[in-house]
């Protein structure tokens, strides 16, 4: 399936952090504490895009690997600062080539553009493959019940540093069980261009949809999170949040993150 423009377009590539920026206390500090709590030193960061959040893991001293599909932001993360400590692959899942990495995460919802139970289950078998006894993968998923799709049409306006302001706002195209199809609108309020873009499509997994699809590849789930403070997973929550480890390991191995 094609990229979207939203991941290829130059311009906005260009802007996609400022857009997309993360709120404190959110994925990246989550994700850094997790891979502490494994004693991890070595790390996946699949769907990586820009490199924001590798870049973090690197600052750390991790031995990191990125990937994405996407060239345009791929330039962005290796021109970052230190990046020429990680390893960048250009592509998707299927071309992650690591077999002993101690963690694996997907932030930014990445777990969500797997559309099809078919490449899901890839992605998953790929990530087992791809850690060692007893390794953690970790990502997130917008809880369905939430229905957060309905505020796809509210707009929002950030400043990016060298594009200047920027308006965005989404609409549905249509629901179909648990998959969401919409379409993106991007306006440069310094000189009034609006770029619009299919996408996102996403799927809205249950948890119970989640944790068995982990089951069947291999992963038993140590922690369910609510949201990034760590609150406890219930059905009002906004964010499915899992972490999980590849079986095989010792019983220490397997548990993270204290009672959740």
């Amino acid at each position: 399936m094609p990229l979207s423009p939203e991941f290829t377009d130059p311009r906005l590539v260009a802007v996609y952090d400022t857009l997309n920026a993360y709120a404190p206390g959110a994925q990246p500090d989550f994700y850094l504490r997790v891979a502490r709590e494994c004693g991890a030193r070595s790390v996946v960061e699949v769907g990586c895009g820009t490199g924001l959040v590798s870049r973090l893991f690197v600052e750390q001293g991790y031995d990191v690997t990125g990937i994405d599909p996407s060239g345009p932001m791929l330039e962005i993360a290796r021109a970052r600062p230190g990046a020429g400590r990680a390893r960048w692959i250009e592509g998707d899942v299927g071309a992650l080539d690591v077999t002993d990495a101690d963690f694996a995460f997907m932030a930014g919802h990445v777990a969500q553009f797997f559309i099809s139970d078919d490449s899901w289950r890839h992605a998953l078998r790929v990530l087992h493959g791809a850690l060692r006894p007893g390794g953690h993968l970790a990502f997130e998923s917008r809880n369905p019940a939430a229905r957060g799709w309905e505020t796809w049409g509210d707009r929002t306006t950030t400043v990016d540093p060298v594009a200047g302001p920027v308006e965005r706002w989404g609409e549905v195209h249509d629901v179909s069980g648990d998959v969401v199809s919409g379409r993106m609108h991007v306006r440069f309020l310094r000189d009034g261009d609006e770029l619009v873009v299919d996408g996102p499509q996403l799927r809205f997994r249950s948890v119970d949809e989640l944790r068995r699809s982990l089951d069947e590849a291999g992963f038993a789930v140590t922690q369910a999170y609510g949201g990034w403070d760590r609150r406890p997973l219930d059905e009002r929550s906004p964010e499915i949040i899992l972490v999980a480890a590849k079986r095989g390991g010792t019983a220490a191995e397997q548990v993270v993150g204290g009672a959740g």
